[in-house]
Protein backbone atom coordinates (compact mmCIF):
# COMPACT_ATOMS: atom_id res chain seq x y z
CA UNK A 1 0.00 0.00 0.00
CA UNK A 2 2.87 1.96 0.72
CA UNK A 3 4.57 1.74 -2.15
CA UNK A 4 1.59 2.47 -4.19
CA UNK A 5 1.02 5.49 -2.53
CA UNK A 6 4.78 6.31 -3.91
CA UNK A 7 4.01 5.58 -6.70
CA UNK A 8 1.30 7.43 -7.56
CA UNK A 9 2.93 11.12 -5.19
CA UNK A 10 5.70 10.45 -7.93
CA UNK A 11 3.45 10.62 -11.07
CA UNK A 12 1.45 13.23 -9.45
CA UNK A 13 4.61 15.14 -9.23
CA UNK A 14 5.69 14.89 -12.19
CA UNK A 15 2.71 15.84 -14.22
CA UNK A 16 2.21 19.03 -11.88
CA UNK A 17 6.05 19.84 -13.37
CA UNK A 18 5.50 19.03 -17.25
CA UNK A 19 2.17 21.49 -16.34
CA UNK A 20 4.11 24.18 -14.85
CA UNK A 21 6.33 23.79 -17.29
CA UNK A 22 3.92 24.03 -20.31
CA UNK A 23 2.43 26.99 -18.17
CA UNK A 24 5.60 28.85 -18.62
CA UNK A 25 6.60 28.04 -22.32
CA UNK A 26 3.44 29.37 -23.57
CA UNK A 27 3.15 32.41 -21.25
CA UNK A 28 6.84 33.27 -22.98
CA UNK A 29 5.83 32.63 -26.83
CA UNK A 30 2.27 33.92 -26.14
CA UNK A 31 3.84 37.20 -24.62
CA UNK A 32 6.31 37.55 -27.20
CA UNK A 33 5.90 42.11 -27.77
CA UNK A 34 7.81 42.46 -31.23
CA UNK A 35 6.70 42.07 -35.26
CA UNK A 36 3.07 40.87 -35.72
CA UNK A 37 4.86 38.68 -38.38
CA UNK A 38 7.48 36.98 -36.02
CA UNK A 39 4.78 36.16 -33.06
CA UNK A 40 2.12 34.75 -35.82
CA UNK A 41 5.23 32.18 -37.12
CA UNK A 42 6.04 31.88 -32.98
CA UNK A 43 2.50 30.72 -32.37
CA UNK A 44 2.04 28.90 -35.19
CA UNK A 45 4.81 26.47 -34.58
CA UNK A 46 3.95 25.48 -31.21
CA UNK A 47 0.67 25.61 -31.67
CA UNK A 48 -0.91 28.06 -29.71
CA UNK A 49 -3.82 30.46 -30.09
CA UNK A 50 -5.39 29.73 -33.41
CA UNK A 51 -3.02 27.38 -34.34
CA UNK A 52 -3.83 24.82 -31.39
CA UNK A 53 -3.24 22.23 -30.32
CA UNK A 54 -0.18 22.82 -28.61
CA UNK A 55 2.58 20.60 -30.14
CA UNK A 56 3.71 19.34 -26.75
CA UNK A 57 6.03 16.24 -27.58
CA UNK A 58 8.52 14.51 -24.86
CA UNK A 59 9.95 17.57 -24.31
CA UNK A 60 12.81 15.75 -23.62
CA UNK A 61 15.67 18.75 -23.10
CA UNK A 62 13.04 20.17 -20.49
CA UNK A 63 12.37 17.02 -19.28
CA UNK A 64 16.33 16.73 -18.58
CA UNK A 65 16.60 20.02 -17.19
CA UNK A 66 13.50 19.45 -14.40
CA UNK A 67 14.28 15.94 -13.69
CA UNK A 68 18.41 16.53 -12.34
CA UNK A 69 17.26 19.62 -10.75
CA UNK A 70 14.40 18.29 -8.37
CA UNK A 71 16.48 14.99 -8.03
CA UNK A 72 19.15 16.72 -6.09
CA UNK A 73 16.83 19.20 -4.22
CA UNK A 74 15.87 22.43 -5.95
CA UNK A 75 12.83 23.70 -6.05
CA UNK A 76 10.50 23.52 -9.23
CA UNK A 77 10.88 27.30 -9.82
CA UNK A 78 15.23 27.15 -9.90
CA UNK A 79 14.78 25.13 -13.17
CA UNK A 80 11.66 26.42 -14.89
CA UNK A 81 13.71 29.42 -17.21
CA UNK A 82 16.36 26.72 -17.87
CA UNK A 83 13.94 24.26 -19.29
CA UNK A 84 12.26 26.69 -20.75
CA UNK A 85 15.27 28.05 -22.45
CA UNK A 86 16.51 24.79 -23.55
CA UNK A 87 13.38 24.10 -25.48
CA UNK A 88 13.17 27.66 -26.86
CA UNK A 89 16.32 27.11 -28.43
CA UNK A 90 15.76 23.83 -29.27
CA UNK A 91 13.11 24.58 -31.50
CA UNK A 92 14.97 27.43 -32.93
CA UNK A 93 17.39 24.99 -34.12
CA UNK A 94 14.72 22.65 -35.34
CA UNK A 95 13.35 25.74 -37.06
CA UNK A 96 16.63 25.69 -39.62
CA UNK A 97 17.00 22.57 -39.76
CA UNK A 98 13.79 22.10 -41.52
CA UNK A 99 15.43 24.90 -44.19
CA UNK A 100 18.43 23.64 -44.82
CA UNK A 101 17.00 19.89 -45.47
CA UNK A 102 13.96 21.29 -47.07
CA UNK A 103 11.91 19.37 -45.14
CA UNK A 104 8.06 20.52 -45.24
CA UNK A 105 6.60 18.54 -42.33
CA UNK A 106 7.22 17.99 -38.87
CA UNK A 107 5.33 16.18 -36.67
CA UNK A 108 2.69 15.80 -39.50
CA UNK A 109 2.33 19.53 -39.61
CA UNK A 110 3.73 22.38 -42.49
CA UNK A 111 7.29 23.57 -41.27
CA UNK A 112 7.35 27.30 -40.97
CA UNK A 113 9.24 27.86 -43.98
CA UNK A 114 7.01 25.29 -45.99
CA UNK A 115 4.15 27.84 -45.01
CA UNK A 116 5.64 31.13 -45.14
CA UNK A 117 8.93 30.79 -47.14
CA UNK A 118 12.84 30.30 -46.02
CA UNK A 119 13.39 34.37 -45.11
CA UNK A 120 10.50 34.83 -42.71
CA UNK A 121 11.39 31.33 -41.50
CA UNK A 122 14.91 32.18 -40.66
CA UNK A 123 13.78 35.66 -38.82
CA UNK A 124 11.55 33.73 -37.01
CA UNK A 125 14.17 31.23 -35.95
CA UNK A 126 16.97 33.51 -34.53
CA UNK A 127 13.72 35.29 -32.18
CA UNK A 128 13.61 31.65 -30.80
CA UNK A 129 17.42 31.87 -30.31
CA UNK A 130 17.28 35.29 -28.54
CA UNK A 131 13.94 34.64 -26.65
CA UNK A 132 15.80 31.37 -25.72
CA UNK A 133 18.93 33.05 -23.88
CA UNK A 134 16.96 35.82 -22.44
CA UNK A 135 14.87 33.19 -20.73
CA UNK A 136 17.75 31.71 -18.89
CA UNK A 137 18.70 35.20 -17.97
CA UNK A 138 15.38 35.43 -15.76
CA UNK A 139 17.35 32.39 -13.65
CA UNK A 140 19.14 35.00 -11.66
CA UNK A 141 15.89 35.92 -9.81
CA UNK A 142 16.75 32.81 -7.92
CA UNK A 143 19.94 32.08 -8.96
CA UNK A 144 23.11 33.38 -7.43
CA UNK A 145 24.03 35.77 -10.96
CA UNK A 146 27.93 34.36 -11.26
CA UNK A 147 26.20 31.19 -11.76
CA UNK A 148 23.57 31.74 -14.17
CA UNK A 149 26.35 33.51 -16.11
CA UNK A 150 28.23 30.62 -16.22
CA UNK A 151 24.90 28.80 -16.98
CA UNK A 152 24.53 31.19 -20.20
CA UNK A 153 28.29 30.66 -21.17
CA UNK A 154 27.00 26.95 -20.98
CA UNK A 155 24.46 27.37 -23.67
CA UNK A 156 26.17 29.97 -25.90
CA UNK A 157 28.90 27.14 -26.06
CA UNK A 158 26.13 24.06 -27.03
CA UNK A 159 25.44 26.10 -29.99
CA UNK A 160 28.19 27.33 -31.34
CA UNK A 161 28.87 23.06 -31.42
CA UNK A 162 25.98 22.46 -32.87
CA UNK A 163 26.75 24.58 -35.63
CA UNK A 164 29.31 22.54 -36.01
CA UNK A 165 27.29 19.45 -35.66
CA UNK A 166 25.03 20.71 -38.73
CA UNK A 167 27.67 21.85 -41.19
CA UNK A 168 29.15 18.77 -40.88
CA UNK A 169 26.05 16.93 -41.51
CA UNK A 170 25.72 19.55 -44.88
CA UNK A 171 28.98 18.84 -46.28
CA UNK A 172 28.61 14.85 -45.65
CA UNK A 173 25.61 15.04 -48.03
CA UNK A 174 27.87 15.90 -51.10
CA UNK A 175 30.50 13.05 -49.81
CA UNK A 176 31.56 10.16 -51.41
CA UNK A 177 31.94 8.45 -48.41
CA UNK A 178 32.37 9.32 -44.82
CA UNK A 179 34.47 7.61 -42.26
CA UNK A 180 32.61 6.02 -38.83
CA UNK A 181 34.59 7.97 -36.51
CA UNK A 182 33.95 11.53 -38.20
CA UNK A 183 29.76 10.51 -38.38
CA UNK A 184 30.48 10.15 -34.34
CA UNK A 185 31.72 13.49 -34.06
CA UNK A 186 28.95 14.89 -36.14
CA UNK A 187 25.84 13.16 -33.63
CA UNK A 188 28.17 14.32 -30.65
CA UNK A 189 28.03 18.04 -32.05
CA UNK A 190 24.34 18.36 -33.83
CA UNK A 191 22.40 15.98 -31.10
CA UNK A 192 24.26 15.32 -28.06
CA UNK A 193 26.06 18.58 -26.91
CA UNK A 194 22.21 20.01 -26.14
CA UNK A 195 20.99 16.90 -24.16
CA UNK A 196 24.71 17.55 -22.53
CA UNK A 197 23.69 20.98 -21.62
CA UNK A 198 20.10 20.45 -20.43
CA UNK A 199 21.68 18.19 -17.88
CA UNK A 200 24.33 20.31 -16.69
CA UNK A 201 21.53 23.50 -16.58
CA UNK A 202 19.74 20.97 -13.93
CA UNK A 203 22.64 20.58 -12.16
CA UNK A 204 23.94 24.54 -12.15
CA UNK A 205 19.89 25.36 -11.25
CA UNK A 206 20.45 22.42 -8.07
CA UNK A 207 23.56 24.24 -7.67
CA UNK A 208 25.17 21.68 -7.77
CA UNK A 209 29.07 21.81 -7.79
CA UNK A 210 31.33 21.19 -10.89
CA UNK A 211 32.11 17.13 -10.27
CA UNK A 212 28.55 16.63 -10.41
CA UNK A 213 27.40 18.74 -12.91
CA UNK A 214 30.18 17.14 -15.11
CA UNK A 215 28.46 14.16 -14.40
CA UNK A 216 25.41 15.09 -15.52
CA UNK A 217 26.79 16.32 -18.33
CA UNK A 218 28.20 12.89 -19.36
CA UNK A 219 25.10 11.41 -18.86
CA UNK A 220 23.19 13.82 -20.79
CA UNK A 221 25.82 13.49 -23.48
CA UNK A 222 25.91 9.05 -23.98
CA UNK A 223 21.88 9.28 -24.24
CA UNK A 224 22.05 11.81 -26.87
CA UNK A 225 24.57 9.75 -28.68
CA UNK A 226 22.29 6.44 -28.61
CA UNK A 227 18.82 8.76 -28.90
CA UNK A 228 20.22 10.07 -32.59
CA UNK A 229 21.45 6.60 -32.89
CA UNK A 230 18.25 5.24 -32.58
CA UNK A 231 16.96 8.00 -34.15
CA UNK A 232 18.73 7.24 -37.44
CA UNK A 233 17.11 3.42 -37.77
CA UNK A 234 13.55 5.23 -37.14
CA UNK A 235 14.28 7.81 -40.13
CA UNK A 236 14.69 4.44 -42.50
CA UNK A 237 12.53 1.83 -41.23
CA UNK A 238 9.54 3.79 -39.34
CA UNK A 239 6.43 4.96 -40.71
CA UNK A 240 5.51 8.62 -41.50
CA UNK A 241 2.83 8.06 -39.03
CA UNK A 242 5.27 6.92 -36.28
CA UNK A 243 8.18 9.66 -37.05
CA UNK A 244 5.81 12.43 -39.40
CA UNK A 245 8.15 12.52 -41.44
CA UNK A 246 8.51 10.78 -45.38
CA UNK A 247 9.97 7.47 -45.30
CA UNK A 248 13.17 6.98 -46.09
CA UNK A 249 13.90 10.55 -46.74
CA UNK A 250 17.06 10.38 -45.08
CA UNK A 251 18.10 7.81 -47.57
CA UNK A 252 16.57 10.06 -50.26
CA UNK A 253 18.61 12.94 -49.52
CA UNK A 254 22.02 10.72 -49.04
CA UNK A 255 22.11 11.33 -45.50
CA UNK A 256 24.96 9.91 -43.62
CA UNK A 257 23.43 8.27 -41.04
CA UNK A 258 24.80 5.22 -38.86
CA UNK A 259 22.96 2.24 -40.52
CA UNK A 260 24.71 3.84 -44.13
CA UNK A 261 28.60 4.77 -42.84
CA UNK A 262 28.42 1.28 -40.96
CA UNK A 263 27.05 -0.55 -44.04
CA UNK A 264 29.97 0.93 -46.21
CA UNK A 265 32.59 0.42 -44.01
CA UNK A 266 31.64 -3.04 -43.74
CA UNK A 267 34.93 -5.20 -45.00
CA UNK A 268 35.40 -7.41 -47.20
CA UNK A 269 32.62 -5.76 -49.81
CA UNK A 270 29.82 -7.32 -51.26
CA UNK A 271 27.22 -7.40 -53.58
CA UNK A 272 24.84 -5.24 -50.71
CA UNK A 273 27.83 -3.21 -49.75
CA UNK A 274 28.54 -2.23 -52.98
CA UNK A 275 24.78 -1.21 -53.96
CA UNK A 276 24.63 1.25 -50.93
CA UNK A 277 28.53 2.85 -51.82
CA UNK A 278 27.71 2.87 -55.50
CA UNK A 279 23.96 4.65 -54.56
CA UNK A 280 25.98 7.21 -52.51
CA UNK A 281 28.81 7.73 -54.80
CA UNK A 282 26.86 9.57 -56.76
CA UNK A 283 26.25 12.76 -55.02
CA UNK A 284 22.92 13.68 -55.72
CA UNK A 285 19.39 12.62 -54.38
CA UNK A 286 18.26 9.40 -54.63
CA UNK A 287 15.27 8.30 -56.71
CA UNK A 288 12.58 5.30 -54.68
CA UNK A 289 13.76 2.62 -56.74
CA UNK A 290 17.14 3.62 -55.50
CA UNK A 291 16.01 4.62 -51.95
CA UNK A 292 14.26 1.05 -52.41
CA UNK A 293 17.17 -0.73 -53.06
CA UNK A 294 19.43 0.51 -50.69
CA UNK A 295 17.12 0.00 -47.72
CA UNK A 296 17.40 -3.80 -49.01
CA UNK A 297 20.51 -3.80 -49.21
CA UNK A 298 20.60 -2.68 -45.24
CA UNK A 299 18.45 -5.12 -44.19
CA UNK A 300 21.06 -7.42 -45.99
CA UNK A 301 23.66 -6.83 -44.24
CA UNK A 302 22.05 -6.23 -40.69
CA UNK A 303 22.35 -2.87 -39.85
CA UNK A 304 19.57 -2.15 -38.21
CA UNK A 305 20.58 -4.73 -35.78
CA UNK A 306 24.28 -2.88 -35.92
CA UNK A 307 23.01 0.47 -34.75
CA UNK A 308 21.12 -1.31 -31.98
CA UNK A 309 24.69 -2.60 -30.69
CA UNK A 310 25.86 0.93 -31.13
CA UNK A 311 23.23 2.45 -29.46
CA UNK A 312 23.76 -0.07 -26.43
CA UNK A 313 27.36 1.05 -26.17
CA UNK A 314 26.27 4.72 -25.30
CA UNK A 315 23.22 3.48 -23.15
CA UNK A 316 25.60 1.51 -20.81
CA UNK A 317 26.87 4.84 -19.47
CA UNK A 318 23.47 6.03 -18.49
CA UNK A 319 22.76 2.85 -16.96
CA UNK A 320 25.40 3.39 -14.71
CA UNK A 321 24.65 6.28 -13.67
CA UNK A 322 23.81 6.79 -9.67
CA UNK A 323 20.92 8.54 -10.25
CA UNK A 324 18.24 5.86 -10.70
CA UNK A 325 14.73 8.11 -10.93
CA UNK A 326 16.69 9.95 -14.14
CA UNK A 327 18.21 6.59 -15.45
CA UNK A 328 14.77 5.16 -15.70
CA UNK A 329 13.37 8.15 -17.50
CA UNK A 330 15.83 8.30 -19.82
CA UNK A 331 15.32 4.30 -21.27
CA UNK A 332 11.78 4.74 -21.10
CA UNK A 333 11.61 7.52 -23.61
CA UNK A 334 14.08 4.86 -25.60
CA UNK A 335 11.17 2.08 -25.14
CA UNK A 336 13.97 0.30 -23.11
CA UNK A 337 13.90 -0.46 -19.81
CA UNK A 338 16.59 0.67 -17.33
CA UNK A 339 19.27 -1.66 -15.81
Amino acid sequence: MRRAWRSWRLLLNLATLSERFENALEERITGYRGSTEISDSLLRHFGYAPYGPARRGKRLRPQMVMRVATSEGAPIENALDAAVAVEIFHNYSLVHDDIEDRDELRHGRPTLWSAYGTARAINAGDAMCALSFLSLEHAARRLDPARVLRMLALLHEAHAVMCEGQSLDLFFESERSVDLGDYYRMIECKTAQLFDASCRLGAHAARCDEATVAGYGALGRAYGMAFQIRDDVAGIWSSVDETGKTVASDIARRKWTFPVVWAIARRPPSQSRSVIAEAYARGASLDTASVDRVVGALDSLGARQAATRAAAEHLAVVERHPNRALREFLCATLGLAAA
